[in-house]
């Protein structure tokens, strides 16, 4: 077969693969087309030779020992030691034999289904690389123009290669599109259906999106001078983030915010006017609970073991803490993934012990902080 590095490389070019695969991809697709028409029967292998540009086909059968059972049921594929010397005087038991395959006389037939089995391996390595691509840029953002909305509310968004799916309930709640609007969205799920083949699911109500919106928005997040540790979310009414600033000139809190709201208040546009509290992260849980509870001001947390946190504060702060229809204590649990129990200094604990008196509670509270 003529000049096939020239056909591999035209190729590749025009559907963006890699030349090495192209030639493994054409290499198989000939020995399966061989198996088609020779006889499933025998082993094969094809070649490719760079200098001359050529294929050549190989019928492949395995070196065994006189005895073997394998030369009664499958002559085929395996071939005596004895009568293998007379062809090649220094092979030994095990080693293949290859037999050279006329190409000229394969005829339309083989042609067609040389054809038909190049397109199918083709297309399997360009549905792998796409596949592995969404793979890639899963928990990204993403934009696209909307084609399609079912009957289940699915909208369907056009992304290069392939048409992905926004679901009804990774919407934020309200949001509704047309046909034509360019939406923006992060990679949630990439998998392989059997019906429709590679499917991209997608999201705006993930944590993930929101990240992504503050990473295209504040240039620190983009430059990873700040460092987005956590994020909680109750899409379309509040969410929580917490940061941390690797550059000691750069506060995390007040980039990300921008002057005068600009930044944060961009990102909640997008979000329908999700309401967004940024804090700064810590790694010791009582200080990274206290500031997620924010804007109420806390005078001690206690940890119960890793999954409890005892949260003191007076009781004009609490309504703070739990915000509006109990929003901003869910935000805050989800935020530090740990259940947060508030107790009012003056009442009484749940245990029956009695809570800390202002002065105390608010001494544990500054001794966190490092402060006298």
């Amino acid at each position: 077969m003529e000049k096939i590095v020239d056909i591999i490389e035209s190729i590749a070019n025009e559907k963006g693969l890699k030349i090495e695969e192209v030639k493994a991809t054409v290499a198989l697709a000939m020995a399966k087309t061989a198996k088609r028409v020779y006889g499933e029967e025998y082993e094969y292998d094809a070649i490719i030779d760079e200098k001359k540009k050529t294929l050549s086909l190989f019928q492949k059968v395995i070196v065994v020992s006189p005895e073997d059972e394998r030369l009664e049921t499958s002559k085929e594929k395996y071939i005596a030691l004895a009568q293998a010397k007379e062809i090649d005087p220094d092979i030994e038991i095990g080693d293949e034999l290859t037999y050279e395959l006329p190409l000229d006389n394969l005829g339309r037939t083989a042609a067609a289904t040389l054809q038909r089995e190049l397109e199918f391996h083709i297309q399997r390595l360009l549905e792998t690389k796409i596949f592995e691509k969404y793979q890639n840029m899963m928990g990204k953002s993403v934009f696209g123009s909307v084609v399609r909305i079912d009957n289940e509310e699915n909208t369907y968004i056009e992304i290069d290669e392939v048409r992905a799916v926004l679901s009804r309930k990774n919407r934020i709640k309200g949001e509704k599109f047309k046909v034509g609007n360019v939406v923006k969205s992060v990679i949630k799920k990439v998998y392989v259906d059997k019906t429709h083949g590679i499917r991209v699911e997608l999201s705006r109500t993930a944590p993930k999106f929101l990240e992504s919106l503050l990473a295209l928005e504040v240039p620190e997040i983009a430059d990873e001078l700040v460092i987005i540790n956590k994020s909680a979310r109750i899409p379309g009414e509040r969410a929580k983030v917490a940061l941390t600033s690797i550059h000691p000139n750069v506060d995390a809190v007040g980039a990300t915010v921008g002057t005068k709201g600009v930044r944060i208040n961009a990102v909640s546009k997008e979000l329908h006017g999700e309401n967004i509290d940024c804090i700064e992260y810590s790694s010791i849980p009582e200080i990274f609970i206290a500031r997620a509870l924010s804007p109420a001001i806390i005078s001690s947390v206690k940890m119960e073991g890793d999954s409890k946190a005892i949260v003191t504060l007076q009781s004009d702060q609490k309504s703070k803490a739990i915000g509006k229809n109990g929003i901003n204590i869910r935000l805050a649990s989800m935020l530090c993934g740990i259940d947060i129990e508030l107790n009012e200094i003056g009442g009484v604990r749940p245990d029956g012990e009695e809570s800390k008196e202002p002065k105390e509670a608010l001494k544990d509270l500054r001794a966190l902080f490092g402060e006298s």
